[in-house]
């Protein structure tokens, strides 16, 4: 099992040097990758009172192709990982090109992350549809998949149209591995079909147990084997106590889980040092 830790983004700030020190002591530490979420634009809930909205524009988003570009040359043998990238909310050529570059820069470190997103108002300020944003994704993919692995591509679909066009340089993963998130039943059949490995958002091995079900027979069902498919479950410190992690990385390893993430943000850490100290227990805890 890989370990790695979540970049506390909501409580980090924008010091340059404070990432590079957090990304440089978590590869120390001996974890395996870097997780960042992300978001584009934060709304004003004010504005919006009929909707809900897990962060708003207050909350501090690093974007995730930038930070991992930085923490490229700064690094030696960090995975990066998107946990997720709102795929339908970016012009996909820009995508395959940005997530080749990271690839290049880092020496073949990127995990691409990926889902269809929640945040109407920021899909649509980004100038996209909400309602097609799933019918797009299932595009998109073909499209990333051939720019990472073809030096010329021609593609005609419903929202792309290349014809003899390509990026260089191509990545040093061709294709660059695709993980998913979300559990709604259209995005556990697109994983099947497209993805290395699921993302999710549960609090328990026990909770995700019955989409992993569904989503083991998907992977059935496209002739693939599930014990070769990845999951990259969350630890977050706030749900679980320092006593329980033991049982947690147990859990979820019985349940097929091939890494876990720690997430030590919404602590009350009052600096860098108490995230820090939080993944250096978590790290002496697994070995």
């Amino acid at each position: 099992m890989k370990f790695g830790a979540v970049l506390p983004q909501l409580e980090i700030g924008a010091d340059p040097l404070a990432i590079r020190d957090y990304a440089q002591a978590v590869e120390g530490m001996g974890y395996d990758y870097l997780l960042a979420y992300e978001h584009v634009l934060g709304a004003n809930p004010a504005a919006y009172p009929d909707r809900h909205f897990v962060y708003t524009h207050e909350t501090m988003f690093h974007e995730p192709m930038v930070l991992f570009g930085y923490l490229a040359g700064i690094t030696a043998r960090l995975e990066f990982v998107t946990g997720i990238l709102i795929l339908p909310q970016r012009p996909t050529v820009l995508v395959a090109k940005q997530a080749a570059e990271v690839d290049v820069l880092s020496g073949g470190r990127l995990r691409l992350g990926i889902g269809v997103g929640w945040n109407q108002v920021e899909l649509e300020g980004l100038g996209y549809e909400f309602h097609n944003r799933g019918q797009r994704t299932d595009e998109q993919i073909e499209v990333l998949r051939a720019l990472w692995t073809q030096p010329l591509v021609t593609f005609e679909g419903q929202y792309h149209s290349l014809r003899e066009v390509g990026i260089n340089p191509l990545p040093v993963q061709r294709p660059i591995p695709l993980w998913f998130g979300g559990r709604a039943d259209a995005m556990l059949r697109r994983m099947a079909r497209f993805g290395a490995g699921w993302l999710p958002n549960e609090p328990t091995a026990g909770d995700a147990q019955p989409t992993i079900d569904r989503l083991h027979a998907y992977l059935e069902e496209a002739g693939r084997d599930p014990a070769k498919f990845g999951i990259d479950a969350r630890l977050n410190v706030t749900r679980h106590p320092q006593t329980t992690w033991g049982e947690f990385v147990e859990s979820w390893q019985a349940a097929g889980a091939t890494h876990i993430g720690v997430n030590t943000m919404g602590a009350g850490y009052a600096s860098l040092d108490g995230h820090l100290e939080a993944l250096r227990a978590f790290r002496e805890l697994v070995g």
